[in-house]
């Protein structure tokens, strides 16, 4: 008597091209990028005094010691923003995108115990990491909300039609970090002190992005190479779009968003390549 031929539910393989994101399995995977994303927001504030309250503490504490250092002693200019306002919406932007890149980036070494164990799309993991990110940003962005409709009421915001364009900004700022995060998370599985340098490299990044000075403050090189940083359009469009300030232009705009696509290709590629053979290196 013959046996009825099995039929395969499921077919893992390493023969997919190096630009396939594989998105139809990853929504097959959903519930699980939930559970990644609860995972991250509960596990980040779990066992602290004051739990979510640290998502507010954050970005007060810092955006006063900025006050303090760069406003008052250093006297950087703000274009005539208030400087509290001006200073909470650079840090508001940064940390999501820092917090973000830095967890991405070690996406494979934080994760061969599971990723020996079990096969879920590797995309998964770093996706939940930019959405529960963007839990956090959510917090701190309300945070931003209030101080901005003070100085809105007082009159010293001006808001204009760009502020439409917030959601796109911070989708651009998940695809940077999204994207410069795969390639370093691949990176980091044969070459590991690149994490130690990541980190230093993003605190001197911080730097060379408008989140503490305007660029209208630079001299003419730094600024015309600013141009390329493309970190400087999201934040000049979103301090000009809620505050009314800033050196923004629409082609600025227009450079981040393909310097980012094309950073987020490479990345796509470089995490598609590691994915087949990581385990051997890790």
């Amino acid at each position: 008597m013959n046996e009825p031929q099995q039929k395969w539910t499921e077919t893992i393989g390493a023969d997919h091209s190096l630009f396939d994101l594989k998105l139809k399995e990853v929504w097959k995977y959903k519930d699980l990028v939930y559970m990644f994303v609860k995972r991250d927001f509960i596990s980040s504030f779990k066992q602290t005094i004051l739990g979510p309250i640290w998502f507010f503490i954050n970005p007060i504490l810092t955006t006063i010691v900025y006050l303090v250092i760069f406003g008052r002693i250093a006297k950087l200019p703000t274009d005539g923003a208030p400087p509290l306002l001006f200073y909470l919406a650079g840090v508001t932007l940064w940390n999501y995108f820092s917090s973000s890149l830095l967890a991405t980036s070690s996406t494979f070494t934080g994760n061969a115990g599971i990723f020996g164990k079990v096969y879920f799309p590797r995309l998964v993991t770093p996706l939940s990491i930019v959405i529960s990110n963007l839990m956090r940003f959510g917090v701190q962005f309300i945070l931003f909300i209030l101080a901005w409709a003070y100085y809105y009421y007082k009159g010293e915001a001006h808001p204009n039609i760009w502020i439409l364009a917030t959601p796109f900004l911070i989708f651009l700022m998940a695809l940077f970090a999204l994207g410069v995060g795969m390639i370093f998370s691949a990176l980091t599985t044969k070459y590991k002190d690149l994490a130690m340098l990541l980190g230093f490299g993003v605190s001197l990044y911080m730097y060379a992005t408008p989140v503490i000075y305007p660029v209208s403050s630079l001299p003419g090189f730094f600024k015309n190479l600013a141009y390329y940083n493309p970190l400087t359009g999201i934040f000049e469009c979103f301090k000009y779009a809620w505050i009314g300030v800033g050196d923004f232009s629409p082609t600025m705009l227009g450079i981040s968003t393909a310097i980012i696509l094309i950073l987020l290709m490479i990345g796509i590629v470089v995490f598609n390549k590691v994915e087949k053979t990581f385990m051997d290196t890790v």
